[in-house]
């Protein structure tokens, strides 16, 4: 054999070990984030809050109580994060919202949340409306592009 094949071989084994450990690690990883998710829907309240502002900040400048701090990895203190200024009865709070939902979140209204510790899970409107996330108006250049595509026959875009 000649020495590329060789190469190519080792290559070869050493992408294999490497996809079964990942497959494994990710196995790991998974059942871990399905015991958060089960333990945050069994501590989730419905609690009414008026909502000051949202923003997606690094955690370090978001001002969060030193405790909090504390048990963050430190990798992740510089990470964006989508955070929720909101108050709650006399107290105002930062909270962490799911990303799923922080488009939903309206800014400066009195809404009822599903709120796990600092976790913001849902958001419901005041009579138990669902809040529905803002439709941005479509340009007049993708109007016409979507017009022209329909009678082409063809799919429109996104």
């Amino acid at each position: 054999m000649s020495t590329g094949w060789i190469i190519f071989i080792v290559v070869l084994v050493i992408f294999i070990i490497l996809m079964v450990l990942l497959y494994f690690a990710g196995k790991k990883m998974q059942a871990k984030q399905d015991e958060q998710k089960a333990m945050i829907e069994a501590n989730k309240q419905t609690v009414s809050l008026l909502v000051i502002d949202k923003k997606r900040m690094k955690l370090k400048e978001a001002k969060l109580p030193a405790e909090v701090m504390a048990q963050m990895p430190k990798i992740s203190r510089n990470m964006k994060a989508p955070l929720v200024k909101v108050k709650i009865g006399p107290q105002i709070m930062t909270l962490f919202c799911d990303e799923g939902i922080f488009d939903l979140v309206p800014v400066k209204k009195e809404i009822k949340a599903e709120v796990s510790g600092m976790y913001l899970v849902g958001v419901k409107g005041i009579h138990g409306t669902k809040i529905q996330k803002d439709v941005k108006k479509k340009s007049k250049f993708k109007q016409w592009v979507e017009k022209m595509q329909e009678k082409a026959g063809a799919k429109p875009l996104k």
